[in-house]
């Protein structure tokens, strides 16, 4: 049981408790006045910023991605990338830091198992994504003067979600040293999402199908 009663109550205080009571009851509290009491804090400074432990577990995911996306606006070398480049960087950053939280998400991953891409907790995280994959074609877009020449950026940000969950997925089965089976599959899916709104994809495409029998993924 925690000691939180001479420590300031944070938002990322509560974060961290949350994590540390899922992964050492191995299950998620049943109700915040459970959850409250076995942390020692006051119902009242839970509420103060979350509205529920499904608000909590949504905040976790999302701040998933914005601590990843804040690392790689960081690098002085990221303004200058490819668009695909920024891409790559991005799930490279963000997979690491699900590896950091491995334990964590790999139990929220299997008590949702039945229903990963509907995932209710992944509603802001996908938001987040499909705005920057929205952003980054919009950049693409601005460098071609013709309208049939330009893509579609709704299209292409569900695409590239869809590619997200099937990372996710792989990641998460993944068994490989280091991980390295994970990289791989990134480095193919970023590849494939840019070659396919440059009409240049059928063998990315096969190769990555390839790829993905090799390991059973699929």
């Amino acid at each position: 049981m925690a000691n939180t009663s001479k420590s300031k109550i944070t938002k990322d205080k509560i974060i961290g408790l949350f994590m540390e009571s899922v992964l050492e009851q191995e299950k998620i509290p049943g109700s915040v006045y459970k959850f409250c009491k076995e942390n020692k804090i006051k119902e009242d400074e839970f509420y103060g910023f979350f509205g529920s432990l499904d608000t909590l577990q949504k905040t976790i995911w999302n701040k998933f991605f914005d601590n990843s996306f804040e690392l790689i606006q960081k690098n002085k070398e990221y303004p200058g990338m490819m668009n695909e480049e920024k891409m790559l960087t991005f799930f490279y950053t963000f997979f690491e830091n699900l590896t950091l939280n491995r334990s964590y998400v790999l139990f929220m991953m299997k008590e949702h198992k039945h229903s990963m891409e509907g995932l209710s907790q992944l509603k802001g995280l996908r938001k987040r994504f499909k705005d920057f994959a929205s952003t980054l074609i919009e950049e693409r877009n601005e460098e071609k003067n013709l309208k049939i020449l330009k893509f579609n950026a709704p299209l292409f940000s569900e695409g590239a979600w869809l590619q997200f969950l099937f990372i996710l997925k792989f990641w998460a089965e993944d068994g490989s040293p280091g991980l390295e089976k994970t990289d791989i599959a990134i480095e193919k899916s970023v590849t494939t999402i840019f070659q396919i709104f440059e009409n240049t994809s059928l063998e990315k495409i096969v190769d990555l199908g390839k790829f993905l029998y090799k390991e059973k993924f699929v």
